[in-house]
């Protein structure tokens, strides 16, 4: 007998495509544009699968799949959608959806996947969860984005150990919040670590606790960070930086769901979902001895890949338009960008992805001199950011490092920011140039850089990192 689909689609181009592609791989397809017509071909035929578009001509298509759930719990749907955000992606998830699918889709991977659900109708659907948060913190249609928000949805529902991979800078732990605040553990605390700004020599004792006395310093007992994940979700950050000796207390630990507080003798038993990203390829660290090779395997279980602004231009109008909105909403002035504008920004090739983005449209938001933000307002500090030429007597690299307060001075003086701003304006502004300036100097040596600065090694790898500055495009090393 063949199956009989029902297509609901307002879109008579798309609708007219996939009845031919589905009657010719022997389906029986009805269609209709409309919440209501959908309803009336349910209640009088029987379906082996519901292929539905979200916005209606008459509704929001997912927001009344309850009712069709309701009539036929085993129905199996897949979602259509040109909304094609994270949210809609877990809205679609949450109806229980065997798939959804953004436009624009792969025609042929859709009618495989029609024959799959047909195929799987016996399968059991995704519990709906009541209470997910709204305010999702990911950006972006791109198709790139898109598989991202599909991996997410993949990952709600289960414990699994997900990797998140991806350049620094691009929203690795946002991905990592969203899983934890739209999964099964919302509920309990999301514990953020990141492994690279911890001593090699403290990292097992902030992971896994210690006992008081467990070493010198230690006066009191410390609760680690598995414990303190316990019920919600650890993200372990910059995971590829860790040492090897810890990385084999946490093989140990992931494989028997227990640890031990250094100097303690108690096995605790872990109730955290584990979440790692790294912006480092693994497999060559693999090769090389530097990194565990079961290890890996244990917490790439599900790896999630994140695309580099580069791969995604077609989302840094939106971005941009988000971030001067937060911006706005955290008190700095309001301001609205052209198209103009947006066309300059996208063209950019934000080494530093979109932390790089974020801090830009910040200083954008904090100096540009008018409310509406266009070429005559991004290009001038795009020219700054975009690194330190002492050839060009404006840039404040003409100033020693060592004499802040006359380099301050003059950014004042030609800027002229207004009352309150002025010492947030000028460290913007002097944040990078003086950095780019001290590694200059010390020849890309970053030890020494941090140095002279009188800051932490690790402080000032992590500053670099989220100002997109990259020593060995801008240096030259000994």
């Amino acid at each position: 007998m063949r199956k009989r689909v029902l297509l609901v689609e307002d879109d008579a181009s798309i609708a007219l495509v996939i009845t031919a592609a589905l009657e010719a791989e022997g389906f029986n397809v009805d269609r209709c544009d409309s919440i209501a017509g959908r309803d009336q071909f349910l209640a009088s035929h029987a379906y082996n699968l519901l292929l539905t578009d979200v916005m209606l001509t008459d509704g929001d298509g997912i927001e009344t799949i309850g009712r069709v759930r309701d009539a036929d719990p085993g129905l199996p749907i897949i979602i259509l959608s040109a909304q094609n955000t994270l949210d809609t992606a877990v809205r679609a998830s949450d109806t229980g959806a065997f798939e959804y699918f953004p436009k624009p889709f792969d025609l042929e991977e859709l009618i495989r996947t029609v024959t799959q659900a047909i195929g799987k109708a016996e399968a059991e659907a995704f519990d709906v969860p009541q209470d997910v948060p709204q305010g999702l913190p990911l950006v972006g249609r791109s198709p790139a984005m898109q598989a991202v928000y599909r991996m997410i949805t993949r990952v709600l529902r289960n414990d699994l150990t997900v990797l998140i991979l991806g350049e620094s800078g691009t929203g690795k732990e946002l991905v990592a919040e969203a899983i934890h605040e739209l999964g099964n553990r919302r509920a309990g605390p999301f514990i953020a670590v990141n492994t690279a700004a911890i001593p090699s020599e403290l990292i097992e004792s902030e992971l896994f606790g210690h006992e008081k006395g467990a070493f010198t310093g230690a006066v009191a007992r410390s609760i680690g960070k598995f414990e303190q994940a316990g019920g919600g979700t650890l993200f372990l950050d910059e995971i590829g930086d860790m040492p090897m000796q810890a990385q084999t207390r946490l093989l140990r630990a992931l494989q028997s769901g227990q640890v031990r507080r250094v100097g303690g003798r108690d096995e605790i038993t872990l109730d955290c979902r584990i979440v790692a990203a790294t912006n480092r390829d693994l497999l060559p660290m693999i090769a090389a001895g530097t990194f565990r090779e079961d290890l890996y395997y244990r917490i790439a279980v599900v790896p999630i890949e994140l695309p580099p602004l580069r791969e995604r231009a077609d989302d840094i109008e939106a971005l941009s338009r988000h971030f001067l909105a937060q911006a706005a909403a955290e008190g700095l002035p309001r301001r609205h960008l052209t198209e103009a504008g947006a066309e300059i920004l996208a063209r950019q090739p934000w080494r530093g992805n979109v932390r790089e983005l974020r801090n830009f449209i910040y200083r954008l938001a904090l100096l540009a001199r008018d409310e509406i933000i266009d070429a005559t307002s991004i290009e001038p500090l795009l020219a700054q950011s975009e690194g330190v030429s002492v050839t060009r007597p404006a840039d404040l690299a003409m100033f020693d490092p060592a004499d802040l307060g006359a380099a301050v001075d003059y950014w004042i003086d030609k800027h002229q920011p207004a009352h309150g701003e002025y010492y947030g304006a000028a460290l913007a502004a002097f944040e990078r140039p003086l950095f780019l300036n001290v590694l200059s100097k010390t020849g890309g040596n970053q030890l020494r850089a941090a140095q002279m600065l009188g800051i932490n090694r690790n402080t000032l790898r992590k500053r670099l990192s989220d100002l997109g500055i990259f020593p060995d495009d801008y240096l030259t090393k000994d």
